[in-house]
């Protein structure tokens, strides 16, 4: 994986550039949707390509390893292959999914042990068995096995979780330096900065990340409950620690706001499950604002759903059309506003970045916040 960065803005942190990957090239800032377990819930391939033009998309370790399972995702040749996605694939290393079973799981220095969602089986993952893990999916881009610490927690714990963090780390690239690809092409482990809020961890994670060579680096343990403002000053203070010359990336960010904010201070790459799982609540983003379709107020409203969208179901069907769909409890509802969604994320997105080169992002990202963040 290679970053160049082509572009600075002036009066903000935001930066413009270009990832490349063995399946492809990426343009930063950028969005990745969240395709769990193989795939983006209620979206095809190839509506990821036509409709939401997804450059890279995110699968999960933990979900994937245990359905369908290692064993399958190697004989089919990898995940690529498996669900037909020649794009960039980037995987998440089960460390959130770990946190979100705090009821069935227990951490120690060797790994954790955990109790499968599905049937309650008991497994044990460790920073090598992730790594592994992760060889047999293939994704392009590996993330590191980390705690992410809950929100709020004592000091002492955050402190501790980071430091096992890091030495988890140490292991994860162990494996990874005595291991190869199974499937013809590159892989990049990329390292993920912990500590919590308190500033004294943050910094000194970032800077024991940045001390490890690597592609990327990653900033976890972030919307997971805190205020905004606790987020923006932690994603600042890190990255004016990590590497200059390497794409960042935030983890688990989030609204459209969220995401303006942190391109400003710097951050490349962002992934949320928010505008997939909002719209099948019936929760749609447009560059104007926010709307619930479930809402009485567009069962008689006959305009296009959104006429500057790039999806083409946006500016085929109106907003009654889907009011009535989320109304009689059609699939096709979820659909349409997923892939609404994700391709006003990814709209978003693009656009910061053409600010970003033509040297006005600040001013338009000032009026963007504004606008993405009221109720329509």
């Amino acid at each position: 994986m290679k970053f160049s960065l082509t572009h600075n803005d002036i009066k903000s942190s935001a930066r413009a550039g270009t990832i490349t990957t063995d399946h492809g090239e990426i343009q930063t800032p950028i969005f990745m949707p969240v395709g769990t377990v193989g795939s983006v819930k209620g979206v095809h391939q190839e509506e990821l390509k036509s409709q939401i033009n997804a450059q890279i998309i995110l699968g999960n370790t933990y979900h994937l390893y245990l359905r369908p399972g290692t064993n399958i995702l190697n004989q089919a040749g990898g995940l690529h292959k498996f669900m037909a996605w020649d794009g960039p694939i980037l995987t998440d290393s089960g460390g959130y999914q770990v946190y979100s079973l705090s009821g069935t799981r227990k951490i120690k220095e060797e790994g954790v042990t955990f109790r499968s969602h599905i049937d309650g089986s008991k497994h044990f993952f460790t920073p090598e068995f992730v790594m592994d893990i992760q060889r047999n999916i293939g994704g392009d881009i590996i993330m590191a096995f980390d705690e992410c610490a809950p929100y709020p927690c004592e000091y002492k714990y955050a402190k501790a979780s980071m430091h096992m963090t890091h030495r988890w780390l140490k292991r994860c690239f162990t494996r990874f330096n005595e291991t190869d690809p199974l499937y013809g092409y590159e892989q990049s482990l990329v390292p993920i900065v912990q500590g919590s809020v308190y500033k004294d961890l943050r910094k000194e994670s970032a800077e024991t990340i940045a001390s490890f060579e690597a592609d990327a680096y990653a900033i976890g343990g972030l919307s997971v409950g805190e205020p905004a403002e606790q987020m923006y000053e932690t994603t600042e203070l890190v990255c004016g620690i990590l590497p200059k010359e390497k794409p960042r990336y935030l983890m688990g960010v989030g609204t459209p706001a969220n995401i303006l904010e942190g391109i400003a201070l710097g951050i490349d790459m962002f992934d949320c499950v928010l505008p997939s799982r909002n719209a099948r609540h019936g929760l749609l983003y447009t560059a104007n604002g926010f709307m619930n379709m479930k809402n009485a107020k567009w069962k008689d409203d006959f305009s296009i759903i959104d006429p500057n969208s790039n999806a083409l179901t946006s500016r085929v069907h109106t907003k009654a059309y889907l009011k009535h769909l989320f109304q009689s409890k059609e699939r096709l509802g979820g659909q349409i506003a997923t892939i609404h969604n994700l391709s006003f994320y990814l709209w978003l997105v693009g656009e910061a970045r053409k600010h970003i080169i033509a040297g006005d992002f600040a001013e338009w990202k000032n009026v963007m916040v504004k606008n993405v963040s009221q109720r329509l």
